[in-house]
């Protein structure tokens, strides 16, 4: 009787013990398929951790952990693209010890022989920096560029810049043509500025917010949404991709629940410029004549270059002055430097048997050039000009994916208006946000474009449309008809820089595995562009904050099969005016750069 007993115990433990292990493998079978199927979101709710009355800094802005190899990955890019120390501001500002343009000087300094330059030379330039007061700087910091140009013969390369840290700069030049090359020194902010603009992205990454809609039945609720929220009592709904861990966090409404969120769009700017910071970040400044009048109309007394001056008559009175005044471009953003001496260098035809460019220790060689318009690289890929027909037979049977921001719609929208027979699909989309898809039949042709997940700056955009270019590279199957091309940078500008360095890492994963099964796609990435820079487009989007992330890019995807077009020199070197989004002459350079990847040697 007790054996029967215990015979039958230990069948009930040994099913037991049986069923709880089948179940553990249903349940991690379930959890495995559910990750692979489920849409890529973990609409979850986050309780408060810390009162409202905090006081916040960078802690608001998480970051999920790294692996140790990805951790010192990090730890080496933002080694390589610290900027030097910058001053610690006074309290109230005062311009009289900053930079000033006006009162700085750069001088070319004399060939190894007289004076005499030859193609295949560098020219060196040393640039000294003042104060208002007329007092020399002594320390580096300060953001400057430099270009030689030739309008004569639509030639202009980008320079090289050495920040010595005493308040001078060199600047060094491939000398790449023979005739004339004008110097052009800018400087873009003083250090006293980028010691404002590092403080907010630490401080204050939520400068731009986002906003989403919530609808369910006739109930709707709209809230803030962000990579960083500030901790309140309010709950929030976490949207952090499960696949690739890309953070996305929404304050969670009232009434309705995560995962009746709809849409997606820009909310707002809050500008929290501490009293007088403004002064660093002045584009024009108004000069005010005795005895006249002022009317509101502007007329262009001098002309000038995109990093000034550039001179223009205010003509109507001025309330309570009564005076007429000139705004004046020349304070201290994007403010020409002037030379002591000639600003232009004569340069002779290489000499014989001079094989190579020559380099300063410390410089690198530009990665390419302009010559009647044309861009030339330095090394790599010949580019080619493509005509129409070029184009369309380049891209016969390709399959071109696009995914980025508004610079790489730019170049959707170039083949689109280039092609005739490219035929745009509606997809009734808006038109600053897409997708978008264009199908030339008869030659086999598609080219689609979507732009990247959250932040984004775009309007209105259905969650629906929300996806991150890792997970849309994942779902490709490649191959050697299969061209991806991605451009990510500038609506990422306003957080810390790990932000950038984690969702380019979690791009290059799938770059990587991409590569790795269909080995014969090829994959461009377009780098940061300069751009015209106003107050709002500087504390949100400067060029300082985009050679940053231009910088993290170059170094993510360096040793990779992957080609790089570089937009930060074909737009600084170009003499036409900056803009962020370059203009057309700029765009036709870089398509052809492309196409010239797709189908070397064979342009029309």
């Amino acid at each position: 009787m007790k054996a029967t007993s215990w015979t039958r115990k230990g069948f009930l433990a040994i099913f037991l013990f049986l069923t709880v292990l089948a179940s553990i493998f249903v349940l991690r079978h379930i959890e495995v398929k559910r990750l692979h199927y489920q849409p890529q979101v973990n609409a979850t709710i986050i309780m408060p951790r810390v009162s409202p009355h905090h006081i916040v800094n960078r802690s608001f802005c998480t970051f999920q952990p790294l692996s140790p190899q990805d951790a010192l990955e990090e730890r080496l890019i933002l080694d390589s693209i610290a900027w030097p120390a910058t001053p610690v501001l006074p309290s109230p500002i005062s311009l009289e010890q900053t930079t000033d343009p006006a009162h700085s000087t750069f001088t070319i300094l004399p060939g190894r022989k007289g004076g005499q330059w030859h193609v295949g030379d560098q020219l060196e330039v040393m640039i000294q920096t003042f104060d208002f007061q007329g007092r020399p700087k002594k320390s580096g910091g300060d953001f400057i560029l430099a270009t030689l140009q030739s309008r004569k013969l639509e030639a202009g390369v980008a320079g090289q810049l050495v920040d010595h840290q005493n308040g001078s700069y060199s600047a060094v030049f491939s000398l790449l043509w023979e005739g004339d090359a004008q110097v052009e020194v800018t400087l873009v902010h003083p250090s006293e500025a980028v010691t404002v603009l590092d403080r907010l992205n630490r401080e204050q990454p939520d400068r731009i917010y986002f906003k989403s809609l919530y609808r369910s039945g006739s109930v709707s609720e709209t809230t803030i949404c962000n990579v960083c929220l500030r901790p309140t009592q309010q709950p929030v709904c976490n949207y952090t991709d499960l696949h690739v861990g890309e953070p996305w966090f929404c304050y969670k409404p009232k009434k309705l629940s995560c995962d009746t969120r709809i849409n997606h769009f820009k909310g707002g700017f809050k500008q929290n410029l501490k009293v007088k910071e403004e002064k660093l970040f002045q584009r024009w400044r108004l000069v005010l004549p005795h005895h006249t009048s002022w009317v509101p109309s502007l007329s262009l007394l001098s002309h000038g270059t995109e990093s000034g001056p550039v001179t223009l008559r205010m003509s109507s009175p001025i309330p309570g002055l009564g005076a007429p005044g000139d705004l004046q471009g020349g304070v201290n953003m994007k403010v020409s430097i002037q030379a002591t001496g000639s600003s232009i260098a004569t340069v002779l035809s290489k000499k014989e048997g001079q094989l190579k460019l020559k380099t300063s220790s410390g410089t690198s060689v530009p990665s390419g050039y302009y010559y009647q318009g044309v861009w030339w690289t330095l090394g790599g890929t010949t580019i080619s000009q493509f005509n129409r027909s070029a184009i369309t037979q380049c891209l016969k049977g390709k399959v071109v994916h696009m995914y980025g921001d508004s610079t790489i719609r730019q170049w959707f929208e170039f083949l689109n208006a280039a092609l005739p027979g490219l035929k745009e699909f509606d997809l009734h989309s808006r038109r600053q946000v897409g997708p978008f898809m264009s199908l030339d039949y008869e030659n086999n042709i598609l080219v689609t474009y979507r732009c990247h997940g959250p932040p984004i700056r775009f309007g209105l955009i259905p969650t629906r449309e929300l996806r991150y270019i890792a997970n849309e590279i994942d779902d490709l199957i490649g191959g050697p008809n299969t061209v991806v091309v991605v451009g990510i940078w500038s609506h990422l500008g306003t957080y810390p820089i790990e932000i950038y360095i984690r969702r380019l890492q979690s791009i290059r994963r799938a770059v990587v595995q991409l590569l790795d099964r269909a080995p014969g796609t090829l994959v461009i990435i377009r780098t940061a562009n300069v751009k015209a820079l106003t107050l709002y487009e500087t504390i949100t989007n400067s060029d300082w904050y985009s050679l940053q992330r231009d910088k993290v890019l170059r170094a993510m995807f360096k040793g990779l099969k992957v080609h790089l077009i570089d937009a930060w020199e074909m737009t600084l070197a170009h003499h036409l005016p900056h803009n962020l989004h370059p203009l057309p002459p700029i765009i036709k350079n870089m398509i052809d750069h492309l196409l010239s990847y797709i189908c070397p040697h064979k342009g029309g």
